[in-house]
């Protein structure tokens, strides 16, 4: 333990747990002993943080919180699996995250500068991108891949072995049980692409002449006249000066476990910010 940290005196921190400088463990917290917190990482109060589990420097973890305690999944044999979070993460109240299962990846995996809000979750063999927002009650289920940037809204469920490509939202109260298209819009039950996510490609400094070609790319990659492999190759064709149409393509062609989430049928994208909230 380092000689900077503050560890409240109802706190229990089992020896073998390592702590960097500047570590605050409030009240009544539980630290096992494969646990490493980094520099600056703070536990608000009645945080369990158990497993090989590391969290990355600045993190701060809000009461009632629970990382790193064994997948809940029945093909897990008891072995040792790992959770990985990053640093400058916000991890709200009644929060969850499980570590990997020992017969699939035997990981879990959180990037940096995540805001993960109460009773989210985090299911055993996930990667998860840097710069995510989670709403409440948004659950991943195992093996879920989800990019950068990425926006769940509020009460949205993630099916297992889902992909959520970077820089989408997902809409709250939504049932998500396909792949989600980088700067994807996806909502409903269950949900359907609604264009893409307009307010975040403008965040993140897109042209309205960049959003003109990626509206065009998109009639053209969901033509429902044309297999979708033709409407790739078209698109890769037709767009190979977009890097964020390329962006999308790859991911089509790299085809997880689960199918796309398709626009529905006769509905052209979102041309304006009509629909979104964040």
């Amino acid at each position: 333990m380092s000689s900077t940290s503050a560890v409240h005196p109802t706190a229990i921190v089992e020896p073998g747990a390592s702590l960097g400088s500047g570590v605050r463990i409030g009240p009544f917290c539980h630290v096992g002993p494969e646990v490493t917190l980094g520099d600056g990482v703070e536990l608000v109060s009645h945080v369990v943080v158990a497993g090989a589990t590391a969290i990355g420097d600045q993190t701060k973890v809000f009461p009632h919180a629970t990382l790193g305690m064994p997948p809940q999944n029945v093909r897990h044999k008891g072995g040792r699996t790992t959770l990985t979070i990053g640093s400058k993460c916000v991890i709200r109240e009644f929060v969850t995250m499980n570590t990997g299962t020992d017969t699939s990846r035997g990981a879990t995996v959180v990037g940096d500068g995540g805001m993960f809000m109460a009773y989210s979750h985090i299911a055993h063999d996930c990667i998860v991108g840097n710069n995510v927002t989670f709403a409440n009650l948004a659950t991943l289920a195992g093996h879920c891949e989800i990019g950068d940037n990425v926006i769940i809204g509020g009460m949205t469920a993630v099916h297992q072995f889902a992909r959520i490509g970077h820089h989408a939202f997902l809409g709250g109260c939504s049932a998500i049980i396909g792949d989600v298209i980088p700067y994807g819009l996806a909502e409903g039950n269950k949900a359907r692409l609604r264009g893409f996510n307009i307010i975040g490609m403008k965040r993140s400094g897109f042209a309205r002449a960049d959003l003109a070609v990626m509206r065009q790319a998109y009639r053209v990659i969901f033509d429902r006249e044309h297999p979708i492999v033709e409407n790739l190759e078209r698109a890769a064709a037709e767009f190979s000066g977009s890097g964020a149409v390329i962006d999308i393509i790859d991911f089509m062609r790299s085809r997880g476990k689960r199918y796309f989430i398709v626009p529905p049928r006769g509905e052209a994208p979102l041309d304006d910010d009509a629909g979104q909230d964040g």
